[in-house]
């Protein structure tokens, strides 16, 4: 019987994706700070992460409901999952924000969903064509198929995830765009370690015969 992996946190899938320094600060050295971001992130929970169900239109809706994949080794909790008829389940994730997203941002909050519709189905048996992200800002969702390149995308982020952890390093900052809006910029601090690799560089370029 093969060993029980340890558990990756879905949220682990949108850092990574977002940014691989910053998944390993949070997850690896168990690093975290708010920010203006972070805190709205928090606000537009503050509803779907009260555990509950209701009946609505034909469907039951679950709040905060906790999710696994035993086959991947993912745990954590959908914002809200309503249920249809027949019992299959359709994710929606809330974030703030808008809609109107930069493609980039908004393939991490992809993935994110596309893992918790994995959990979905291995907990349900029922197949999860497709979930949606609902973003406070603009007050209306954005439907995700959950396609192949979906899935895929979120078994490789995990086989990725896993060596960073089995390696207990973290990746080097990039200092990029990024950066601006990350509750984790003076812990990560990107500027001065990027500093440090352009002085270092040029130190052995004017040192370097052979330069």
């Amino acid at each position: 019987m093969p060993e029980a992996l340890d558990p990756i946190p879905l949220s682990a899938l949108q850092h990574w994706a977002y940014c691989q320094r910053q998944c390993a600060l949070i997850h690896l050295e168990q690093a975290f700070e708010d920010n203006i971001f972070t805190l709205r992130g928090q606000a537009v929970h503050a509803r779907a992460d009260q555990p509950g169900m209701e009946l609505r239109a034909g469907l039951r809706v679950e709040r905060a409901l906790p999710v696994f994949s035993d086959r991947l080794g993912l745990i954590g909790k959908a914002d809200v999952v309503e249920f249809l008829p027949d019992g299959t389940p359709y994710p929606v994730e809330y974030k703030h924000g808008s809609r109107n997203k930069k493609a980039a941002i908004a393939a991490c909050d992809d993935l994110q969903l596309a893992g918790q519709a994995l959990c979905l189905e291995e907990m349900s048996g029922h197949p999860v064509p497709e979930g949606a992200l609902f973003y406070a800002s603009s007050k209306r969702r954005r439907i995700v198929p959950i396609t192949p390149a979906l899935r895929a995308a979120v078994e490789s982020t995990i086989g990725e995830i896993r060596t960073m952890l089995a390696a207990g390093r973290s990746p080097a900052p990039v200092n990029d765009e990024r950066c601006h809006a990350c509750s984790l910029r003076d812990l990560c601090q990107p500027e001065a370690l990027t500093d440090e690799r352009s002085t270092a560089n040029l130190h052995a370029q004017l040192f370097d015969p052979d330069a």
